[in-house]
């Protein structure tokens, strides 16, 4: 009988790529499965991209297992050469600090955690991985890594034709390490991971069969792409983030409101816990009516990251920005500093809505710029201090720029 959870993560669209699924199904059937799920310190909060992974451990808690969340405190000092082309920057023990705090922050609005039998807990590799010497880890772990095997990895085969380092060489070791230490001090037979590190976690479940004798499995989800095909991550630039201090709750549900027509389903399955009988009916909505379950999208997604409140508000200002109010109360905002006049261009640049001034030309000349309701029309002008401004770039980005005193 296949498990009731499968069952939601296929149904919703979660299942990619799995070890052994039957093998995972009859887990799942005999009791409590313990899994985790990781992610490397590489910025200070999860994105949009994380949250297919980060969604699925949430179905999984709910279904009565317990998850474990790692933050890579060791791996991120080396550097995933998963889906990359160069290396990673090398950060210094003081970020990686930074960002495991923030990383905290973002994964705990999704995964509930506690003492109790399916709370989830959060771990640190670095906390095995510092106890390490490198004569002590080649000799415990070295003779179970052939190089044919690990040059097999589309990851590492990526990396080769771009100068491929021996430090990111052994990441895969490490991140089957963290799987090995987790089977032995939490009976943790499960990892989910994202399509792109399907190679380095099945290491893990060989590195598992060849010291114990033991079967462990992985389950890996498809990874989220923007309206162009591309991966959603900060590498790319254009990463939504989780935490609200990077992308506000307004911006938040805006891009989950400005979700394309043709994955508003998708994303309904994945981004929202709305039964699947009521996505099918706002799934089978058509024009206008499509863009309702458009806002239910956002509100449902928004929610879960921010809390109720804040879905709220986010939903508000929405209507009253594009309902011809322009009510600035909670949109987004950002402080510069005016003591004079200044051009527009140099204006718009300062408060963040553009990354140059040619971009911000360019839409000028292209009548997508708006200060406090009138077109900017000539890109040469000055803009005058004033306490504060709504700026409106194109038809759906609207920000509140407060001058400083």
């Amino acid at each position: 009988m296949q498990n009731a959870l499968l069952r939601e993560l296929e149904a919703r669209g979660f299942l990619n790529q799995a070890s052994n699924m039957d093998g995972l199904n009859d887990a799942l059937n005999a009791g409590q499965v313990v899994a985790y799920w990781g992610t490397d310190p590489t910025g200070d909060s999860l994105h949009v991209g994380h949250l297919a992974s980060l969604m699925l451990m949430r179905w999984f808690q709910k279904y009565g297992n317990k998850p474990i969340t790692l933050v890579g405190g060791a791996t991120g000092r080396i550097g995933d050469p998963s889906g990359r082309d160069k290396g990673r920057p090398m950060l210094t023990d003081e970020q990686i600090e930074h960002n495991c705090a923030g990383l905290r922050k973002s994964i705990s609005k999704f995964i509930r955690f506690g003492d109790g039998a399916t709370d989830a807990i959060m771990v640190d590799n670095n906390d095995w991985m510092k106890n390490y010497s490198h004569m002590e880890f080649l000799r415990e772990y070295g003779t179970d890594f052939t190089v044919p095997r690990m040059l097999s990895m589309e990851s590492v085969r990526r990396r080769l034709e771009n100068g491929m380092t021996f430090l990111e060489f052994n990441y895969m070791t490490f991140q089957a390490v963290d799987f090995l230490t987790l089977y032995k001090k939490y009976n943790c037979t499960l990892q989910f991971c994202g399509a792109d590190q399907w190679g380095n976690s099945i290491m893990g479940v060989e590195l598992i069969r060849k010291k114990l004798g033991k079967e462990a499995f992985v389950l890996s989800t498809a990874l989220i792409t923007d309206s162009r095909g591309e991966k959603i991550g900060k590498s790319a630039g254009n990463a939504v983030w989780v935490n609200e201090d990077k992308t506000s709750p307004y911006e938040y549900y805006q891009y989950f409101r400005n979700t394309p027509d043709d994955l508003v389903e998708k994303f309904l399955k994945i981004f929202t816990e709305i039964p699947l009988d009521e996505i099918a009916r706002l799934s089978a909505l058509q024009g206008a009516e499509l863009n309702e379950a458009k806002k239910i999208l956002a509100f449902a997604a928004t929610e879960i990251a921010h809390g109720h409140d804040a879905a709220v508000a986010a939903q508000e200002t929405a209507d009253s920005l594009f309902g011809g109010a322009r009510d600035a109360e909670n949109m987004p905002s950002v402080e510069i500093e005016m003591p004079s006049d200044m051009g527009v261009l140099d204006f718009l640049v300062m408060a963040k809505l553009f990354p140059s001034k040619s971009e911000a030309r360019r839409m000028i000349e292209q009548g997508g710029v708006q200060i406090d309701g009138n077109k900017v029309a000539d890109w040469k002008i000055n803009v005058s201090p004033a306490d504060e401004f709504v700026v409106q770039k194109g038809k759906k980005t609207f920000l509140r720029v407060v001058v400083k005193k």
